[in-house]
């Protein structure tokens, strides 16, 4: 190694790996809703329906995309990716919240979602994961 090379630690290979599945998981899903938007209106009567599920769909797919290029820009520990994964835990968060009070979510499922992405957003902000993507110790440069 050559020095002024970083490490990635095993918790960013981890999350990276996890946030390429995720993504990949959600493409489809976000795919499949917006395809069926349409089906589920037609089906109920419901016009509205069937908008409100493809706009769901679209916002799921823009989010896997997201995971996506998060999970290759940990991988390679682009500074970047670090606020990437911030901000992807806070929408993560806030999108667990408003499925809570919208009812589209169970508190049991919103709470696992937020103490997630929580742990996420903490383990980001370690000194040694802030270090490994070239991040001073404290601050949002």
């Amino acid at each position: 190694m050559t020095p002024g090379t970083r490490t990635r630690p095993l918790g960013i290979t981890i999350l990276a790996i996890l946030a390429a599945v995720g993504g990949v998981f959600s493409i489809l899903a976000g795919i499949a809703a917006v395809g069926l938007g349409g089906f589920a209106g037609a089906a109920t009567g419901t016009p509205a329906l069937g908008a409100y599920v493809s706009l769901i769909g679209l916002a799921v797919l823009v989010l896997g995309i997201v995971y996506l290029v998060f999970a290759f820009g940990a991988w390679q520990l682009r500074p970047w990716a670090w606020m990437l994964g911030l901000i992807a835990g806070v929408v993560g968060i806030v999108m667990a919240i408003l499925d809570l009070v919208g009812g589209q979510r169970g508190l049991g499922s919103a709470i696992v979602s937020i103490l997630i992405d929580g742990a996420i957003l903490y383990y980001l902000n370690t000194p040694e994961v802030r270090a490994a993507f070239g991040r001073p110790a404290t601050g949002w440069r």
